[in-house]
């Protein structure tokens, strides 16, 4: 199994570390870089040791694919997403942080990924991916020539975008608060029964909404509608998986934005959360319905 893992490994290693010299020499050294790239170097040492267990492979390659796509997307933010070439790299990039859970699959380790991955490590690549297209959504929209030109392709990365933050938020059980549950703090245990382990499940959740709104302004409702696979310019993996189909973005968002008001002004009152754009956001939801 270990030798199995380690041959899956080597071509994703090298194609991971051609991404590294010239991204190393633009980014001047860059923190995230050099730990990806030692990890890499680990990682190749391992492979071929081959006694490694799998999951001790595929966790590492996990963080060295966070690390060194980090730099990456920290570009594209700096340079606001070039209108020419941003859409080609934020697809890439997608797919290169879905690799760790394909790997998984394709080394037959017959575990899930999250039992091999764990938790925090998939919550990691969801959020990575769900928050780089809601970066690029959020500069796209104010490109009206663009948007006009490439609604369809914008409604697809809402789309996969919001799935991407959704399941997220979906690899933690929410505390299940009963009489047999010992609470000390009421407010950090109903932070946890809903499903908030933290404040990256709370953001999850307001750009979950946010470009659910978005998706309703620009694209209309969005229900239940097929998508073209045959796209090429942005067909994503989890799109495919998902049998391409769009969300309901008025319901998703609704209840993405009431949740997060919700927990803003109940558990979270007085400590920083700022609920006034997410209750405009939901005030159109419920008006456009009517």
């Amino acid at each position: 199994m270990a030798a199995a893992a380690a041959m899956a490994l080597r071509p994703r290693l090298e194609a991971l570390g051609r991404r590294l010299p010239a991204r190393g020499a633009a980014g001047g050294g860059d923190s995230f870089l050099a730990k990806g790239s030692a990890t890499l170097e680990k990682l190749k040492d391992l492979c071929n040791e081959g006694r490694e267990h799998p999951s001790t492979l595929l966790q590492l390659y996990a963080q060295g694919v966070l690390d060194i796509t980090y730099f990456e997307e920290n570009q594209l933010v700096d340079e606001d997403f070039p209108e020419e070439s941003s859409l080609q790299k934020v697809r890439e990039l997608t797919r290169v942080l879905s690799e760790p859970e394909d790997l998984v699959r394709e080394c037959n380790v017959n575990e899930e990924p999250i039992n091999i991955l764990g938790a925090e490590l998939l919550e990691c690549l969801y959020w990575r991916r769900g928050a780089l297209l809601y970066m690029f959504c959020h500069t796209a929209k104010e490109r009206s020539e663009w948007l006009q030109e490439n609604i369809a392709v914008f409604e697809k990365c809402l789309n996969d975008g919001v799935h991407y933050l959704m399941k997220m938020l979906s690899f933690r059980c929410p505390l299940q608060l009963n009489e047999d549950v010992a609470v000390q703090d009421k407010d950090t245990a109903t932070l946890l029964s809903e499903g908030v382990f933290s404040d990256t499940h709370l953001l999850a959740m307001m750009y979950s909404g946010e470009m659910c709104y978005w998706g309703l302004q620009h694209c209309g409702e969005g229900k239940q509608k097929k998508l073209e696979t045959t796209d090429s310019i942005f067909n994503s993996d989890l799109c495919c998986r998902s049998q391409c189909v769009f969300l309901d973005f008025r319901e998703t968002g609704k209840k993405m934005l009431t949740k997060y008001v919700a927990v803003c002004e109940g558990p979270l009152k007085g400590e920083g959360w700022n609920t006034t754009t997410a209750k405009q956001m939901l005030c159109y939801l419920v008006k456009s319905q009517n």
